[in-house]
């Protein structure tokens, strides 16, 4: 792990009319870091992801990306900074095949006339899920024919091939068997050997213990603590995430 600090969050507050959704929150995410957001339903796990993504701009506070404050106007703006996130719904055009959603308005095209170059995303698509070893059939396979386990494979494949900084995860493996569940959080691991900054929600303790180096607790909007997942256990997370010690 490089320890380089890519993402600060710094006493961020949201509110929605007079709703407050997030109060004071700071964070910092490493290079190379797993970093797990938990919380019961309606802590602002879900709000704070699209701060950091772009969709929401917080109300106060500032976000650093490498040491210098970024305010994105947008999702696509923090695209382009290197921020990937995998939503729940994963995103996924279903009636459409692997390479084209990986490519996902950012289409490759030739020639003067600008047509898509459907050989060289079906080509570089299926180098990348063959080196993740996301098991589709092929990069030309309908998004709708895979199972849920493929999906998230290729959604987490997406982020992978475009991020640079970041990678947010939601519930990544929420629907998944045990079997699928292992595929990807192995493909997660993977991400953090690119050194890559990962922040993943889950409900799923277990998982968290299993893949985070930190672990961020909010309940209804405040942040409660951040723990060293080895130096804690799970009984002072629950009462953490609960209020009930």
């Amino acid at each position: 792990m490089s320890g380089a600090e890519v993402l600060a969050l710094n006493n961020i507050h949201k509110a929605f009319g007079g709703v407050v959704a997030i109060q004071d929150f700071s964070l910092n995410l490493k290079a190379g870091e797993v970093v797990a957001l938990v919380g019961d339903n309606g802590a602002g796990k879900s709000t704070l992801i699209k701060i950091i993504s772009g969709v929401y701009s917080p109300t106060s506070g500032d976000i650093e990306l490498d040491g210098e404050k970024a305010g994105f106007r947008d999702a696509s703006a923090a695209r382009e900074k290197g921020i990937e996130v995998v939503y729940q719904d994963l995103a996924l055009a279903d009636q459409q095949p692997v390479y084209m959603n990986m490519f996902l308005g950012r289409e490759l095209t030739k020639g003067p006339l600008n047509l898509l170059d459907k050989k060289r995303m079906r080509r570089e698509t299926q180098e990348l899920v063959d080196e993740l070893d996301v098991r589709i059939p092929s990069a030309s396979s309908t998004i709708s024919n895979l199972s849920g386990g493929q999906r998230q494979g290729v959604a987490i494949a997406r982020a992978t091939h475009w991020a640079s900084k970041l990678v947010l995860l939601d519930e990544p493996t929420a629907a998944l068997g045990v079997a699928e569940t292992a595929r990807v959080e192995a493909l997660i691991e993977q991400l953090k050997a690119k050194d890559l900054a990962i922040l993943i929600i889950s409900h799923s303790l277990d998982q968290v213990f299993r893949l985070s180096d930190r672990i961020c607790v909010l309940r209804r909007g405040e942040q409660i603590g951040v723990r060293e997942t080895a130096k804690t256990d799970k009984n002072e997370i629950v009462s953490m995430i609960t209020g009930v010690a």
